[in-house]
This record gives C-alpha cells, sequence and structure tokens, in this order.
C-alpha cells in the first residue's frame, strides 16, 4: 500500500507541480505541497552520498524479505510492511529518476511548516521504525513470540 501511494503521489505531483513555484497551501501555516528533488538522504542530508542510500536501501530491502519468512507477529508484518514499501518508494527515484541509476533525486511534496519537505516512503519508514521499536521494547519477536516466555523456556 505504501509503495503504491509513494508512486502514484509522485507521479501526480511531477505532473502538476514545478519545482521552485510557489507552494500550493492545503492548511495555511501548517501543511502546503511543494516539489523538491532530494539527492541526499533525510532533510538533505550528505547529497553527496547518493549512491551510498541506494546500495543501504537495496540492503535492507534484501534484509526485509529475508526477515519475513520468520513472521508469526501482525504487528512485525505491519512494521515490516511499513520500512519495505518505504524503502521500495525511495529506491525506485535513486533508480530510474535524474541524473540517472544509483544516483536518481528522490521526489518529496510533502511540507508542513517548520519541517522538512517529505513524501508518502518517508513516513512510510518513520512509521514502521517506530512500530518496530515499540515491538522491541515490549519484547516482541518477529516470529510472534515475547521475550519474557523466551526466557523463562530456557531457564526451565
Amino acid at each position: 500500500m505504501v509503495l503504491v501511494a509513494d508512486a502514484v503521489s509522485k507521479l501526480i505531483v511531477v505532473a502538476q507541480l514545478v519545482q521552485g513555484d510557489r507552494p500550493i497551501d492545503v492548511i495555511p501555516s501548517v501543511l502546503d505541497l511543494q516539489l523538491t528533488r532530494n539527492p541526499g538522504a533525510a532533510f538533505g542530508f550528505a547529497a553527496g552520498a547518493t549512491v551510498i542510500f541506494t546500495v543501504v536501501a537495496a540492503g535492507v530491502v534484501v534484509f526485509i524479505v529475508r526477515a519475513a519468512r520468520k513472521l508469526g507477529s501482525v504487528g512485525w508484518a505491519w512494521a515490516l510492511g511499513l520500512l519495505l514499501g518505504g524503502a521500495l518508494g525511495n529506491l525506485g527515484d535513486r533508480m530510474f529518476r535524474a541524473p540517472g541509476p544509483l544516483r536518481g533525486h528522490v521526489v518529496d511534496w510533502i511540507h508542513l511548516h517548520h519541517w522538512p519537505v517529505f513524501n508518502i516512503a518517508d513516513s512510510g519508514v518513520v512509521i514502521g521504525g517506530l512500530l518496530a521499536v515499540l515491538l522491541s521494547m515490549r519484547g516482541i519477536h518477529l516470529d510472534g513470540t515475547r521475550a519474557a516466555a523466551a526466557s523463562k523456556t530456557e531457564t526451565e
């Protein structure tokens, strides 16, 4: 769902908005839409390392696909699904957008005032990451078992 929503939204944004044009206010002083192309990581950080981000994103995708075989938890399925959709959304930009493969710029377009411009894939990564942290803090493993139950079984 994240990947499809991200791809469709980017197609619409690229067709309808021009980078550098005046933003479209959705909620004045809170939210606007503006096209930016990000060569770096979050917030435009490390713009010269686009190839590295592409390789890391591909590694994350491989890790998630391999980890999915162990899934027994609905929470982890959501977390990894959100992370996978977000990683694939931005990886697609890195692979297929200008200036070229492995160096493509990510299309960002959602701007909450006092926060850098982002996209749906970024939201999937952040929400999936937060969910993964919460599941880990609660001791829930990928297979659905709890850390306390696993420890208790080992000591018996």
